[in-house]
């Protein structure tokens, strides 16, 4: 199970939503993309639910968060 990780911590609005968007491309079933945020992304979680993403998010420490997004498995 790859991971792979991408850190937009303390980037200007929009390219934290434009690289997430972008590596959610590169996902694989069973990868799992870390987003390293300075902040909520809520308009993100919607898209993710939209688009059939399951995602985990954890506060950090200095207040940041780690985003951890997955392609849901498919419906049995």
């Amino acid at each position: 199970m790859p991971e792979i990780e991408v850190d937009v911590r303390y980037r200007d609005p929009p390219e934290p939503m434009e690289k997430a968007i972008d590596a959610l491309d590169l996902l694989q079933p069973g990868d799992t993309l870390r987003l390293l945020i300075h902040r909520e992304p809520h308009p993100l979680y919607q898209i993710l639910r939209e688009s059939g993403f399951a995602y985990t998010v954890e506060q950090q420490p200095d207040y940041t968060y780690v985003i951890s997004i997955r392609q849901r498995a498919p419906a049995a």
